[in-house]
């Protein structure tokens, strides 16, 4: 499998990503929520893999602006839903490949499994 990608184009955190797999040498294909959308079998996948409270940023401004009703009673089936329908709340990037599924960007993680 393939490494992929998966987050917005114009986000920061997803741009030092990209700068840091880039300048590591690392192959990867690139998803963007914006021009493609999020898929509710990955979603669902990475729920199962790492919890929707890894996945859903709840930090950013697009969680912060969803109703009361949104935000309330918060478990893996409506965090899907909720990714599906705004994938700006999906945390970024999330790296997918053979053994490898990492939610959001720190160096030093990047670097232990990729040897940077």
């Amino acid at each position: 499998m393939a490494l992929v990608l998966y987050g917005i184009k114009n986000c920061d955190t997803v741009k030092k990503a990209r700068a840091w797999l880039d300048a590591a040498g690392v192959t990867y294909d690139f998803h963007d929520y914006k021009a493609v959308g999020a898929d509710a079998g990955k979603l669902t996948e990475w729920v199962a893999a790492r919890g929707w409270e890894v996945l859903l940023n709840r930090a950013g401004t697009t969680f912060r602006g969803l109703a009361d009703g949104d935000k309330a009673g918060i478990d893996a089936a409506k965090a899907i839903r909720l990714m599906l329908a705004q994938p700006s709340l999906i945390k970024r990037p999330v790296l997918e490949g053979e053994g490898v599924l990492l939610v959001g960007f720190k160096s030093e993680i990047y670097a232990a499994h990729f040897g940077g």
